[in-house]
């Protein structure tokens, strides 16, 4: 799908693939959405360059992420969507600066773009550039991302109060409880991963857009390109902060894991210690020997039942006393 809009925000969908077929003049911003090859040599032919296929994007060189051909500025990022959905991934978004317009290639659709399309009616009319309006999407980007990181900065309180809160201690907890939090935390530290690549390429982006000419001639998109650049790097530290945080959360779960594992144990040890001495008892009367005297003697089982149990009971209390239990 091919969507045109004109300088005053107005879009227009472009069906008409015919070689005849041309662009109204003022059309800023051309976006296809999961385009055809018809459609990718239809709008080759009319702005006259060649339109990165789904293939090419994917490529991770910077060479071939950025770059300039023909007068026309390439460039590409990976956007970080499907958050709602809680299966986080990136996509990657090719802008393309040709003359006065500009050309995005998207076979996703990230929310950024969606609150872009929404907020163009408030965009001055002196920013209606093709360098401006790249700008601006990426700050619309940026602020989305920024979201995304606060979503996840919540995420990751609300599981370290789970684990570590005082109603967590309190609670009777489920016997997978803490196992069900690590599953939690690995899909805190997806999205955060997520994050991080986005914003690496993002900030590699900005610094390549910086350098345009037509960027760089404009004070206004210039500045607003420094301040994004500026966003950009502040939250790749913040995110960077937030690993770490995930990091000791991830560690502490499995030592919290260990601690119960090796509660159990201890129990069990213990246990078999407090049996053992009325075990010992019960065997030595269980052997079957010819000649023993407690066997015909009146008081003799009575007797060793309690031996039995005086020996289970010095040993509980022992442990009591010595603070193992």
């Amino acid at each position: 799908m091919i969507t045109a809009y004109c300088s005053n925000y107005k879009s227009v969908e472009i069906t008409d693939l015919s070689a005849s077929a041309e662009l109204p003049k003022d059309v800023v911003w051309i976006d296809m959405v999961e385009p055809t090859r018809a459609e990718e040599v239809h709008v080759e032919k009319l702005l006259g360059i060649e339109v990165p296929t789904r293939e090419d994007m994917k490529d991770i060189e910077p060479s071939s992420r950025l770059y300039v051909e023909n007068g026309a500025v390439f460039m590409t990022a990976s956007l970080i969507w499907r958050v709602e959905a809680e299966v986080p991934a990136l996509t990657d978004v090719a802008f393309i600066l040709a003359g006065n317009r500009l050309l995005t290639i998207r076979y996703a659709h990230p929310k950024s773009f969606a609150l872009f399309i929404a907020a163009l009616h408030r965009i001055p009319e002196h920013w209606r550039t093709s360098e401006a309006l790249l700008a601006k999407l990426m700050e619309t980007i940026t602020d989305r991302t920024a979201e995304i990181l606060e979503q996840a900065v919540l995420g990751v309180d609300n599981l370290s109060l789970q684990v570590f809160g005082e109603k967590s201690r309190k609670m009777r907890r489920p016997a997978n409880y803490l196992e069900d939090k690590l599953r939690d935390v690995a899909g805190q530290h997806r999205l955060l991963s997520k994050i991080r690549d986005s914003l690496t390429s993002l900030s590699r982006m900005m610094t390549f857009l910086y350098t345009v000419p037509g960027v760089q001639q404009d004070q206004d998109v210039k500045e607003l390109c420094r301040t994004v650049s500026r966003d950009i790097q502040s939250l790749s530290e913040h995110a960077s902060f937030i690993a770490g945080n995930i990091t000791f959360l991830l560690d502490a779960s499995l030592g919290l894991i260990n601690i119960e594992q090796n509660a159990i144990i201890k129990i069990f040890s213990i246990a078999s210690v407090v049996f053992l001495p009325p075990t010992l008892v019960a065997s030595v009367y269980g052997m079957n020997f010819e000649f023993m005297p407690e066997l015909h003697w009146g008081p003799g089982y009575p007797l060793s039942l309690a031996i039995m149990v005086l020996s289970a009971i010095i040993p509980f209390f022992f442990f009591r006393w010595k603070g193992w239990l």
